[in-house]
């Protein structure tokens, strides 16, 4: 399944780069998340509850950068692994945009395998769409606290 998308922020580039590249505060954006470890700048894992319908699916998934630009470009990949299915996911991320605004296109691929694969794009698709949204709104409040943060220091 692939989805794709283009969320603006009142912020400048730098405050919007600074959430997004910091893998803590990515891994506070994740609904379910349950536990993290930063392994190093480039990798991380995070244990995950997702949410699938009436119940919740456990999922160990590694993180790892790919290839970063500072304040224009970064590409990640994810895989998990849970009981029941088995998650690769690749996204990136572009900024663009002057001032206090920045636009930011995302896309993000993603395939699960295993029985929770099985259900069908049809059964997943709405469920990873709401992931998506809770993510991009979650993210959303971070910038606008991390661009508070950084009006009240200057």
């Amino acid at each position: 399944m692939n989805v794709a998308g283009v969320k603006e922020f009142d912020a400048p580039r730098a405050v919007v780069w600074g959430v997004i590249d910091d893998p803590a505060q990515m891994a506070g954006l994740m609904p379910g998340v349950e536990g993290f470890e930063i392994k190093d700048d480039r990798h991380w894992q995070a244990k995950v509850k997702v949410p699938l319908g009436l119940g919740g699916l456990k999922m160990t998934i590694d993180f790892e950068k790919l290839e970063e630009r500072p304040l224009e470009y970064a590409s990640m990949s994810a895989k998990g692994k849970g009981v029941g299915a088995m998650m690769n996911m690749t996204t990136s991320f572009t900024l663009s945009g002057e001032g206090d605004h920045t636009s930011m296109a995302w896309t993000a691929e993603v395939r699960i395998a295993g029985p929770v694969g099985s259900m069908g794009q049809r059964v997943l698709q709405p469920i990873i769409n709401q992931q998506v949204g809770n993510v991009l709104t979650a993210l959303e409040v971070k910038v606008a606290e991390a661009k508070a943060r950084a009006e009240a220091t200057s």
